[in-house]
């Protein structure tokens, strides 16, 4: 007697439960607001981070300092309706003023907590956002740039209804905050806008996920990328691929400085450097060997800091 064949036609369907199921589990870590428990343990891996002596504890302490430094907390009502938070530090004789996205799963004073002091030395005032999705901002979702940098003509409007548009606006950006700030590069903005810096940014959803998923998590991303798209557009109303940094600094409308860390393992430097290629606007490019994510400024402080008074120098005007 022939032994029936139905069990065979599920085999196909094992990996691809699997491959949803997975899929599933890395979306909630990568856009979810809150992270299930049981999957916390896997944020160093997608990160890329290595055990060890934690490189980034040098923030601590500084990031305590700029919290409770003296400023104004901005409240703000988005264009959809959800509720902004931002951190306003005026400065007595300002003669710029910035505008600061921080990075996917992190925090203001955490990712600005050492450079702030350059800028306020240099007499910047700065608005610290606090990205949907995160920290005392609303949102259920992280959006990867997609969502956040629709929110910047809200906060710009802020800027210019509270200073008014006497003085230059730069967006200033690092890893996600970066995508956030470049992917409005080809935007008519409201106020002063004249220039735009981004450090250790990404090009795209898609790519940022597809990176981690081959190099960090050593996952076949080809098998995965249909249900992300497929989740993704469940969870923020767009496809991972809807936004590009590539395609928004090739008609960008404001100068642009980028800079990234070689030995970054989270974010490639090969995504800043396509960016610098498709940049059709005037542009600088600061390639820092050895820093890994997010501490260009702590390896080359100097010539960060050099490069970035060049470019107000050639733009404030």
């Amino acid at each position: 007697m022939k032994k029936p064949l139905f069990p065979l036609a599920l085999f196909p369907a094992v990996p691809l439960a699997v491959s949803f199921a997975l899929t599933d589990l890395i979306m909630h870590i990568a856009v979810d607001r809150e992270i299930p428990k049981p999957l916390v343990s896997a944020l160093s891996l997608i990160e890329g981070q290595k055990s060890g002596e934690d490189p980034y504890a040098m923030f601590e302490e500084p990031a305590k300092e700029l919290a409770a430094a003296p400023h104004e907390i901005v409240h703000l009502t988005a264009h959809d309706g959800t509720e902004l938070v931002g951190h306003w530090f005026k400065h007595p004789k300002a003669e710029r003023i910035i505008l600061a996205a921080h990075g996917w799963r992190s925090v203001w004073n955490r990712d600005f907590c050492l450079v702030c002091r350059f800028w306020a030395a240099n007499n910047c005032s700065v608005l610290y956002i606090e990205q949907r999705g995160q920290g005392q901002s609303g949102g259920d979702a992280i959006g990867f740039g997609m969502l956040e940098h629709e929110d910047l003509p809200d906060w710009l409007r802020w800027i210019s209804a509270r200073c008014g548009d006497a003085l230059p606006v730069y967006l200033a950006g690092i890893s996600m905050g970066a995508s956030t700030v470049l992917m409005a590069a080809d935007q008519e903005l409201p106020g002063k806008v004249r220039g735009i810096m981004a450090d250790c940014g990404f090009t795209s959803t898609e790519a940022i996920w597809e990176h981690v998923a081959r190099r960090n998590l050593h996952l076949p991303y080809l098998l995965m990328r249909y249900t992300a798209r497929l989740l993704c557009q469940l969870r923020l109303g767009r496809l991972p691929n809807a936004c590009s940094t590539v395609k928004a600094l090739s008609n960008s409308r404001y100068p642009v400085l980028l800079i990234h860390g070689e030995d970054d393992g989270f974010v490639p430097c090969s995504m800043t450097r396509e960016n610098y290629a498709a940049c059709r606007a005037p542009k600088k490019l600061l390639l820092v060997p050895s820093a890994i994510h997010g501490l260009s400024y702590v390896v080359m402080r100097e010539e960060y800091e050099a490069i970035e008074k060049q470019f107000w120098a050639e733009n404030d005007g």
